[in-house]
C-alpha cells in the first residue's frame, strides 16, 4: 500500500494496486466536514484528478465508527457567512467526485448524515450495512438541503427525493438500501472485504470505455450542469443565515 502525502492528517489518500482510497480522518468528530477537512479533500481530489499510476477505482471512506456526520456547523456557528462558504465548497467537492474519470464507491461503515449522506450518493456506488444510520435531517434544523438535492434526485428519483428531503430525519441502513441511498447492503463484518472485491471487479473494465461511459451518463443526468449545482449551494448558503436557522442551530448546540 502506498500513502500519498497530502500534508494533513484530516484526509488520507492511499493506493493499493488499482484501488485508491480517500479517507475522511476526524474519527473523534465523526468525520464532520470542517473547512480544513474540505480543503484537504480538495487536495486529495486534485491528486486523483492528476492521475495515479495504475489506479482504476476510487473508494471514499471514513475513519472510525462513522462515515461522515455532515457539516461541522458547530465549529462555525457564530459565523453564518463562513457557513455559506462551507456549503459552496462542499458543493464544489461533490461535483469533482461525480466527475472523476474512475468509478467511485462510498464505503459507509457508520453514520452518513446530511452532507455525509450527500457524499454517499454522489459516488457511483455505495456500500452500507443494516446498522448504518443514513438520512437528511436538514429541514429539522431549519436548513435547506439544496446542496445534496441534485445528486439525491439523480440517485433515487424526484418523487422519492422530494418525500425524503421534506420529511427530514434519518433511517437505518436497510431502509436506506430499500430507498436507494445504498446500491449494496452487506453485513457489517463483510463491508470492507465486499467493497474491495467489488472495486477489484470494476478495475478489470476497459479504462477508456469506463471514462466515456461516465462522461456520457453525467451529461445525460445533468451532473455537468454547473449552474444548477451552484444554485443549490447559494440557496442553502442564503437560508442558513436566516434567524430561524440560526436560532435552531443555537438550540441544537445548547447556546
Amino acid at each position: 500500500m502506498n500513502t500519498i502525502d497530502l500534508q494533513t492528517e484530516l484526509v488520507t489518500l492511499t493506493t493499493d494496486g488499482a484501488i485508491a482510497t480517500l479517507t475522511l480522518n476526524r474519527p473523534d468528530a465523526r468525520n464532520a466536514l470542517s473547512l480544513e477537512m474540505i480543503a484537504a479533500m480538495e487536495v486529495g481530489l486534485e491528486k486523483i484528478e492528476s492521475g495515479l499510476d495504475g489506479v482504476a477505482v476510487v473508494i471514499l471512506a471514513g475513519a472510525g465508527k462513522s462515515f461522515c456526520a455532515g457539516m461541522d456547523l458547530k465549529a462555525v456557528q457564530d459565523d453564518p457567512i463562513l457557513m455559506g462558504d462551507m456549503l459552496r465548497r462542499l458543493a464544489a467537492v461533490s461535483r469533482r467526485i461525480r466527475r472523476l474519470d474512475y468509478p467511485t464507491i462510498a464505503r459507509v461503515q457508520g453514520a452518513a448524515i446530511g452532507g455525509g449522506c450527500g457524499l454517499m450518493v454522489v459516488c457511483d456506488f455505495s456500500f452500507a450495512h443494516p446498522e448504518a444510520k443514513l438520512g437528511y435531517p436538514e429541514v429539522d434544523l431549519g436548513i435547506c438541503p439544496a446542496v445534496v438535492a441534485p445528486f439525491l434526485v439523480k440517485r433515487i428519483g424526484a418523487g422519492k427525493a422530494r418525500a425524503m428531503l421534506l420529511a427530514g430525519g434519518t433511517m437505518g441502513g436497510e431502509a436506506g438500501f430499500d430507498a436507494g441511498l445504498a446500491t449494496h447492503l452487506v453485513a457489517m463484518d463483510e463491508l470492507e472485504s465486499a467493497t474491495i472485491a467489488f472495486a477489484e471487479r470494476l478495475a478489470k473494465g476497459g479504462p477508456e470505455a469506463i471514462r466515456a461511459t461516465k462522461r456520457w451518463l453525467n451529461e445525460l443526468d445533468g451532473s455537468l450542469d454547473d449552474e444548477q449545482l451552484s444554485k443549490g449551494a447559494e440557496i442553502s448558503a442564503e437560508l442558513i443565515q436566516t434567524e430561524d436557522a440560526q436560532a435552531r442551530l443555537r438550540t441544537l448546540f445548547k447556546r
